[in-house]
């Protein structure tokens, strides 16, 4: 553009002003014959599209063809080779996959512009019937089948191809999609010109709109989903609203052949595009139209459209407001006048002052006006008047917020950054607005724009730890230099970069084959969460098992085990963790509570024998039936046979002393009947008191004799079970012994427990080491006051005669002072 002259290129259509700026020159090679290749446009959707890609188109019977990606400026990005037959769908999702569709319903998604790609196939026929044409918008694309079927993928990440509603069978003149953003089903639906008519087709249905003018050549559905421009076969553009209730404007373009493009320019006007003629339509039906020298290719974007031929790249679309109010021609807004302003205060001119004095009041609105005029201009001249004024505005106000302003400095300087064309990326400030910071980085990074996409990172304070990422996982794809100089050298350049994933680098390594390098690189990785899934894909068990118990997570360490023992052989997997105790502290823990067969082999396995025995002396005790507890214990008797482990022979001995006391109970429960249940699984000292209590003294002596039972222990059994079975009998008996073990006081304090005092109080001039208060208490327990009087009297205790007078009733207390007057002295 002129920057002498803001209006160059500017056309009134109607009461609309419209412009084609000039973005690129010399765009392609005079030698390419664009009309040869088919041209794909970018797009996001209804947000915006980044640069023209072009495809060279060519059949399946030629050896090797590309498809070649260039920016907006020409610049060659990369080539993609194609061996997949006929292209019948080309398209981009609004992150920048390229989508290819082939005739027989192979979809590759490309990412990254670079060749990398995620292939799915349409299913539904698509194969035996055939893709011929295909209709994309952000997120997915609808492909019809030359059975005039509609596959529909809606989304890329998840690609899950769905027929929508069949449509009646006859020849489809032209069709478009409205996006699902803009329906009221909110899924995709296709518009299909077929007869005279449109038919409108979702997923459940295919409703006729009955319409009588077609046939329709050309329909296309605007950005925002509200018109549709119908072409008609003698040559005019309808456009109508998209539920075709409405007739909003026509065009008659007089021409004999039908526009190899209809496009939208933006949501305002239709263009019509011939080899080398362009109609813009624009309200109310009102034309301008463009002559080029060669091959025209339309490329629509969200606000306007690109313009692509061999010698210029140009974008075309509606003067903003903003713009049209500060350079209408004889405009007198205010924001005109402070534009105004700048060029009197260069001439030092009064009539500056004149002119602030003369819109004060609208001094703030003029300032708005302008910041938002630059955003929207392309040339940075223009630009640098529009800021200066809204500057010398904004600095005469009292009180006005810069941020604003700064904002749009900020913005202004990354799309000049991005325009230039060795980058190549003509954004508009409303495709940059809708786009953001962070997804025009990742354009970027597409690009291998590296240095760009630090500084605008670095310039709008934004994390840049994903370049560094994206610029090590390419060197390492395609540096030729050995794997230690390229690992020193990502190192090197990355250190003390914050928020680096080297997981990720090493994955990219790995995936080129460089397995070496992956590893080496995973050292740099702080996070042991990150590192050991991918080692353990990269068959790097062992450090992946390090990694995980350096870190201490005993989550990790499990998972690692896990994954371990599904695939190295027991005995691997047994020397793989035997050097290590935590990973063996952790594998005999859990196989302890869920899997003790695992557990039986890694005793086995690591030479325990001692632990393997316990094993099974623990499972023979958990058995119901006494022939397996037999075998189980037998076994665990074999594993010691020939341990040296110092610890075997007493295990041993337990295990036989088990198995005879097994012999032994088996043998009760056939020669006694007992109610209180089996004897089988009761320790040595249940067995004897069982059988006490049931009168078989000498059985449970024969025990005693057979397992050595201390004679403490025995005597504290039998007065226990012969309490419990109130065998007072054998207790008398007991008592005419002279000595007890154990001493006279437990079967006295057992006895009275029980509830007989009688027998109790035989026991209490035996307690012969106890003092005379504990056993004139005793006496009192067993209600024999008169014995405990005697106690006390024997003592010469009058304090205690005393205290057992309040207690004594009757001949009790008639006795209790006879023993107190025997001690009083006598006057």
């Amino acid at each position: 553009m002129n920057s002498s002259n803001p209006r160059a290129g500017w056309e009134k259509v109607g009461d609309q002003f419209y412009r084609k700026i000039q973005l690129y020159e010399s765009v392609f090679d005079p030698d390419l014959e664009l009309g040869d290749y088919l041209v794909a446009g970018a797009p996001h959707g209804a947000l915006f599209r980044d640069e023209g890609k072009i495809t060279r188109y060519r059949g399946a019977s030629v050896a090797r063809s590309s498809i070649d990606l260039y920016s907006s400026a020409g610049k060659l990005i990369s080539r993609l080779n194609w061996d997949k037959g006929s292209i019948r769908g080309l398209g981009w999702s609004e992150d920048e996959q390229l989508i290819v569709v082939t005739e027989d319903g192979s979809v590759r998604c490309y990412y990254g512009l670079h060749g990398d790609f995620h292939p799915f196939s349409l299913g539904h026929g698509a194969e035996a019937s055939g893709v011929v044409e295909c209709r994309f918008w952000s997120s997915g694309f609808v492909a019809l089948l030359s059975n005039n079927s509609l596959v529909s993928v809606s989304s890329y990440d998840e690609p899950r191809p769905k027929v929508l509603a069949m449509p009646p069978a006859g020849e489809l003149h032209a069709w478009s999609l409205i996006p699902p953003a803009y329906t009221l089903s909110r899924t995709v639906e296709a518009l299909l010109a077929m007869d005279r008519t449109i038919y409108v087709v979702d997923a459940t249905e295919c409703e006729d709109r009955g319409l009588s003018d077609g046939p329709f050549k050309h329909v296309r559905v605007s950005p925002n989903g509200r018109f549709a421009a119908l072409f008609t076969e003698d040559g005019k553009v309808w456009v109508v609203s998209s539920d075709f209730q409405d007739k909003l404007s026509d065009y008659d373009s007089k021409a004999k052949t039908l526009p190899k493009h209809v496009e939208w320019c933006g949501n305002d006007s239709v263009i019509l595009a011939w080899e080398d003629e362009i109609h813009m339509v624009g309200p109310k039906g009102v034309a301008v139209k463009y002559y080029y020298d060669g091959q025209v290719h339309v490329v629509p974007d969200l606000d306007g459209v690109r313009i692509l031929t061999n010698e210029v790249c140009e974008f075309l679309h509606k003067v903003p407001d903003e713009t049209e109010e500060v350079f209408k021609l004889g405009s007198t807004s205010p924001a005109s006048v402070l534009l105004d302003s700048i060029e009197q205060l260069e001439k030092k001119s009064p009539k500056a002052d004149e002119n602030i004095q003369r819109i004060k009041p609208y001094l703030p609105e003029a300032v708005d006006t302008c910041i938002r005029a630059a955003g929207h201009e392309f040339n940075a001249h223009l630009q640098k008047e529009l800021l200066k004024a809204a500057s010398f505005g904004k600095s005469v106000l009292d009180l006005y917020s810069s941020d604003e302003f700064v904002e749009m400095c900020e913005r202004l300087r990354v799309l000049n950054a991005v325009r230039d064309y060795r980058i190549g990326l003509p954004m508009s400030y409303e495709q940059y607005s809708r786009l953001s910071p962070e997804r025009l980085i990742s354009r970027l990074l597409n690009r291998h724009e590296y240095l760009l996409a630090i500084k605008i990172s670095e310039y709008l304070h934004l994390p840049a730890n994903k370049i560094y990422v994206h610029w090590a996982c390419q060197k390492v794809k395609i540096a030729s230099s050995d794997d230690d100089a390229i690992s020193n050298l990502i190192v090197s350049r990355l250190k003390g970069k914050t928020g680096i994933s080297f997981s990720s680098i090493s994955q990219a390594a790995y995936d080129e084959g460089r397995g070496h390098l992956a590893t080496s690189l995973l050292n740099s990785e702080p996070r042991a969460g990150k590192q050991v899934p991918l080692l353990l894909n990269m068959e790097e068990d062992e450090i992946a098992l390090d990694k995980a118990i350096e870190s201490g997570d005993t989550d990790l360490v499990f998972f690692v085990l896990l994954q371990l023992k599904k695939k190295l052989p027991l005995a691997s997997f047994f020397r793989t963790i035997n050097n290590r105790p935590m990973a063996s502290a952790l594998v005999e823990s859990s196989a302890r509570a869920q899997d003790t067969e695992l557990l039986k082999d890694m005793y086995y396995q690591d030479d325990r024998p001692v632990d393997g025995a316990d094993l099974l002396f623990e499972e023979a005790m958990r058995q119901t039936h006494t022939r397996t507890k037999m075998d189980k214990l037998k076994l665990a008797s074999r594993l010691l046979t020939d341990s040296r482990d110092a610890n075997a022979q007493l295990h041993t001995k337990i295990f036989n002393e088990t198995a005879q006391l097994l012999k032994m109970q088996e043998a009760f429960d056939k020669e006694i009947a007992n109610t209180n249940g089996s004897f089988v699984g009761l320790s040595v000292n249940e067995t004897m008191y069982r059988l006490i209590r049931s009168g078989y003294g000498k059985r449970a002596a024969k025990v005693q004799s057979e397992f050595k039972v201390t004679e403490k222990t025995f005597w504290w059994i039998r007065l226990r079970a012969l309490v419990a079975a109130r065998l007072w009998g054998e207790l008398e008996e007991v008592a005419k012994n002279r000595k007890s073990p154990i001493g006279w006081e437990p079967f006295y304090n057992e006895t009275l427990g029980a509830g007989n005092t009688r027998l109790a109080s035989i026991f209490i001039p035996k307690c012969t080491n106890l003092t005379v208060p504990e056993r004139v208490e005793m006496w009192v327990k067993c209600g024999m006051i008169v014995k405990a009087g005697e106690e006390a009297l024997k003592a010469k205790d009058l304090t205690t005669l005393h205290d057992l007078s309040s207690k004594a009733t009757g001949q009790q207390a008639v006795e209790i002072e006879r023993m107190i007057t025997q001690l009083k002295p006598r006057r």
